[in-house]
This record gives C-alpha cells, sequence and structure tokens, in this order.
C-alpha cells in the first residue's frame, strides 16, 4: 500500500503521517507550500496545489500510489457562505480532478465529509440515510460525494466525520477540546451552544478508520466519529469536569443569538455499526482522550 495524502498540514493529514511512520506504511504527505510537520520526513513532502490537474498528475506519476486520502478541504462554514465561488473550487472541482486523475491511474480514491450533509432533524445517521445539506460547505461536500455516488467507477469510499479534534503542529485552526483545554484553567468565559448536538471524533481514532479502509480496500460510504452524542456545551462541560474546575465560566447561549451565516444541523451523531463491524472500529470516549492530550 502507498498512500498519498493532501492536505497533510491540517490535523487529520499530521495523524495520518504519523500513523504511516508508525506502521511502516508507504506514503507521500503533500499540502500548498512548505511542509508545517517537523515529524514529516523532508523526503516524504511535496508541495501540491488540489486545483492543478497538471500538478497532481506530476506527483502521481512520480510516486505511483495506491490509494489517495484526500483530506484537504476548505471547512469554514461561514467563509464557505461569504464564499461559494472559491468553496465550489476547493470543495468540488478539486475533488473531480482528484478523482479523475485517481480513476486513470487505477487508485483507490477515499474522500473525507461531513455530518453537515445532513439536516439534523433525524440524527444519529447511517450510511444509508438520505442528504439534505443547509449550508454553502454542506451542499458542496454533497455534491462532491455525488462525485463518486454516481461514477460508474467504484473503487472509492467516503469518510463522514463530526467534530474531529486534538493536538497537532502549526495549524491554522483551532479546536473546541483544545480552546476549551485553554480557556477553563484561566478562568475565561466561554460563550458555547447547548441547542446543536454532536459526537466529537478523537483525530488519531479517525486516522485510523482513513487507513484501515485502504488496507482492507473497502469502498462506500462510512461513518466515522465518537462514541458519544451530547451537546456542544456538554462536551465543554465534561472538558472542565475532567480538568477539576468546579466552576467553570460557561455562559450557555442558543445558535440564533450568535447570527451566524451558515445554518448548523441542530442533531446530528452517527449509527456506527457498519464501521464497528467491518473495520473493527472502537473510537475513545471523550474522557480516555483528555487523558491522552
Amino acid at each position: 500500500m502507498r498512500v498519498l495524502i493532501t492536505g497533510s498540514n491540517g490535523l487529520l493529514g499530521q495523524k495520518l503521517v504519523r500513523q504511516c511512520l508508525d506502521n511502516s506504511i508507504e506514503f507521500l504527505a503533500t499540502s500548498k507550500g512548505e511542509n508545517r510537520n517537523s515529524f514529516c520526513p523532508y523526503e516524504k513532502y511535496v508541495s501540491m496545489d488540489i486545483t492543478s490537474s497538471d500538478e497532481i498528475e506530476e506527483v502521481i506519476k512520480s510516486y505511483v500510489p495506491t490509494h489517495l486520502i484526500h483530506t484537504a478541504a476548505m471547512t469554514n462554514v461561514d467563509q464557505c457562505e461569504n464564499d461559494p465561488e472559491l468553496c465550489q473550487l476547493v470543495n468540488v472541482v478539486a475533488v473531480k480532478i482528484l478523482f479523475d486523475c485517481s480513476v486513470k491511474n487505477e487508485i483507490h480514491f477515499q474522500l473525507l465529509s461531513t455530518d453537515f450533509v445532513f439536516d439534523g432533524a433525524n440524527g444519529p445517521y447511517k450510511e444509508t440515510d438520505s442528504v439534505n445539506p443547509l449550508s454553502v460547505y454542506a451542499k458542496s461536500k454533497v455534491d462532491a460525494e455525488k462525485l463518486l455516488l454516481e461514477s460508474v467507477e467504484k473503487n472509492w469510499s467516503v469518510v463522514r466525520t463530526i467534530i474531529v479534534y486534538g493536538k497537532g503542529e502549526n495549524l491554522s485552526r483551532s479546536n473546541l477540546i483544545l480552546w476549551a483545554f485553554d480557556a477553563l484553567p484561566k478562568g475565561e468565559p466561554m460563550n458555547i451552544v447547548n441547542d446543536q448536538f454532536r459526537a466529537p471524533t478523537w483525530a488519531d481514532d479517525l486516522a485510523w478508520a482513513c487507513l484501515r479502509i485502504c488496507e482492507l480496500n473497502e469502498k462506500g460510504i462510512y461513518h466515522i466519529c465518537g462514541p458519544e452524542t451530547m451537546s456542544i456545551a456538554q462536551i465543554v462541560y465534561r472538558v472542565a469536569n475532567f480538568l477539576k474546575i468546579d466552576d467553570p465560566q460557561i455562559n450557555e447561549i442558543s445558535s440564533e443569538t450568535l447570527s451566524q451565516n451558515a445554518k448548523r444541523p441542530p442533531h446530528t451523531g452517527f449509527d456506527l455499526t457498519k464501521s464497528r463491524s467491518v473495520l473493527g472500529y472502537r473510537p475513545k470516549t471523550l474522557e480516555e482522550t483528555l487523558e491522552l492530550l
């Protein structure tokens, strides 16, 4: 197995690189620009623009991967709402270019997707449930999935996930758990919504599942997330409890008070039956991962 990773500077990308190194899996890490992972060997990294078919073809021709894990994406939901053209380019057009190159070169293509493809009215969701995106970002992910679902080629997998968290180097964005770890001990007030429910996903678990799908050459859609669905506020309270903070400065608010441009699904979460049975997926609890953090 020879894995080509896009978005290797991101949190999931860094975890994939680490697990490939730890398990002696051949890989090539790519992102746009310089390598920001100190643990990714210089010879295992190249800069690659996912919107350039020429660059992608050149990298594929020189590396000859068997699997391509596509983690790179525009994931800021409100930014996508404000700039739908850029969202379309990064989240849909780039997927088409990468998938076409993968098909041409007989590479298994794996797309990372999101719980936001659902409207949040009937969570937790199975892989077979109907999608209903509420935002530009969510629709871009649905459109990217459709490129694969409607193709006559079936050498692909889609990994949908929810609120990915963990530690990484030089990340462009933080995540909810790290924010709580930093703010709560300082007594900084945190305004947290209590009417959105998610299953937070340990990035290491997600990386394991992505590689496991490749290892088994599994096809189709897989739901990968943490084992428990709870409100965003409950997540932060559990971090506070873990840190033994008796009076956390958590202000519970409703989503409506935030005036966010993009709509969020109120209640997602995934049914993990398929991933547990086919992949042997056993996600860690929130508290288990807080110990590791």
